[in-house]
């Protein structure tokens, strides 16, 4: 789901990084006509991300590079599944081992906790979406990772939907429940009708005025399961309700349960470890 442009430019920007004027360990070292085969090895269990980015950072290094790739983004495998094998120039290889492993390591580590997330509230309606928390530049990968486990995504940037939040109501001066649902309702007005609105609050007091605007979305931040369960009965259907706000592993079973629609998740993308992958080397 990643365009070959998004992916070419994190990788020649990474390449550049790591070696910006080639390899010196490895080109005043290895022999230049030396051929080696190398297996991508998980030495823990997970679901897989970022394979084209692997396979690709190889072929950008060279072209003569061979990389077989045996799963797919979003299959799930266990400690020592060998989940691609490499081909090709020694010193090429060298040279982009680091990259190519940093992206897939980096992209199944957000899957694997995103597919922990949709494991935990199976058997509901609920969605685990991500958040705009994500690693500058690499937004689109880490989406696309969320994907792969299993979850949804949220707004992709500020200029794909409409989300009010605190600080905007306080700028914006709305201090009265009145006041609120006004302002809410002349930026419809000045929207298209196919934008989405989504409004947060974190008191369950501040709901009517919103409710009021017949907005799209109503996000209720760092609630009690308590307060959740009555800000769904109030809500009645009337707009999709996404819970949002620290929301632990041990705990989305049971806000699911609430009966919210959607639970977002900063910790996907800004707290996901990356796994145990490896790349071993044999020569022919």
């Amino acid at each position: 789901m990643l365009s070959k442009s998004q992916i070419d430019a994190v990788i020649n920007a990474a390449l550049l990084e790591d070696a910006p004027w080639g390899d010196l360990t490895s080109e005043t070292l290895v022999p230049q006509q030396r051929i080696a085969n190398a297996q991508l090895v998980a030495r823990e269990s997970g679901v897989v991300a970022g394979t084209q980015l692997f396979a690709r950072t190889f072929e950008l290094v060279d072209s003569a590079v061979k990389v077989s790739l045996a799963l797919a983004d979003g299959d799930a495998f266990d400690a020592g599944t060998v989940l691609a094998e490499v081909t090709g120039p020694a010193r090429s290889i060298l040279r982009a081992e680091r990259i190519a492993l940093n992206l897939v390591q980096r992209l199944s580590g957000i899957a694997t906790l995103t597919a922990a997330y949709v494991k935990a509230v199976a058997g509901t309606d609920t969605r685990i979406v991500d958040t705009r928390k994500t690693t500058p530049g690499l937004r689109a990968l880490e989406r696309h990772a969320v994907r792969a486990g299993g979850g949804h995504n949220h707004r992709f940037s500020l200029s794909d939907a409409v989300m009010v939040k605190d600080n905007h109501l306080a700028a914006l001066g709305a201090e009265s429940a009145e006041q609120v649902t006004e302002a809410l309702r002349a930026l419809r007005r000045q929207l298209s009708h196919t934008t989405h609105i989504e409004v947060e609050i974190d008191r369950l007091d501040q709901l009517d005025a919103v409710l009021a605007a017949e907005v799209d979305t109503i996000m209720l931040d760092n609630f009690s399961l308590d307060d959740l369960r009555e800000g769904v009965k109030r809500i009645q259907g009337r707009a999709w309700v996404e819970a949002s706000g620290g929301v632990a592993l041990e705990r989305v079973a049971d806000i699911a349960a609430t009966g919210v629609d959607v639970i977002s998740v900063g910790a996907l993308t800004h707290s996901a470890r990356s796994l145990d992958l490896g790349l071993d080397f044999t020569l022919e």
